[in-house]
């Protein structure tokens, strides 16, 4: 499926059929992902939704405050797909984010900007897919406070954020939990059909 330049491919496991996302599955949790999709309009995209009946993930749609610099005015609400799966819809304020998210689009829905993915060790995963995929790390910030609890859905929630891109393309968000840490590992017989497999 194409969303502006990007793509993403959808795959369906007819048998064996793998197991649901678990229901009480949290942001913090290792084998969360999300696919975040920008929008010229987060109040207009929200109540889109909100007419389709999606399932909340977040409260309602935040606005990153001006204290937390390096990603002020961004505006993102989390949501879940009929699978369970998380998606993001995110809108770039002038200034963030790449330049073509602030050109004038006739479009709501605009193009994906990353794949998000918890981590347990920004320094370790840096070494992975910077250093031995060749992504360049083009920010970070460190994100909490009330808004960041009620985006991810988790009490006390305080991570180090950092996303990487290629020459084009999706780029990689890290979101490293440095509290709570209590997010639960990837079972170690996830299988390539379970629903929770990136």
């Amino acid at each position: 499926m194409k969303l502006g330049e990007e793509m993403i491919e959808l795959t369906q496991y007819l048998a064996p059929e793998g197991r649901p996302i678990p229901s009480d599955s949290r942001s913090n949790d290792h084998w969360f992902q999300h696919i975040a999709v920008v929008v010229g309009d987060m109040d207009k995209a929200y109540q889109q939704l909100r007419a389709h009946k999606v399932r909340h993930a977040s409260t309602g749609p935040q606005t990153i405050p001006a204290s937390n610099k390096a990603a002020a005015g961004i505006r993102a609400f989390y949501f879940k797909d009929p699978d369970g799966h998380n998606l993001e819809i995110i809108y770039f304020p002038p200034g963030k984010g790449y330049p073509r998210w602030q050109q004038k689009k006739d479009k709501l829905f605009l193009g994906i900007d990353h794949t998000a993915i918890v981590v347990s060790s920004t320094q370790n995963s840096l070494k992975f897919y910077r250093d031995l995929l060749g992504l360049k790390l083009a920010g970070e910030s460190l994100n909490y406070g009330t808004e960041q609890e009620h985006l991810n859905n988790v009490a006390g929630a305080r991570l180090h954020i950092s996303g990487l891109r290629a020459k084009n393309g999706p780029g990689i968000e890290f979101l490293e939990y440095l509290r709570p840490r209590d997010g639960r590992p990837t079972p170690k017989d996830t299988r390539a059909n379970d629903l929770w497999h990136w």
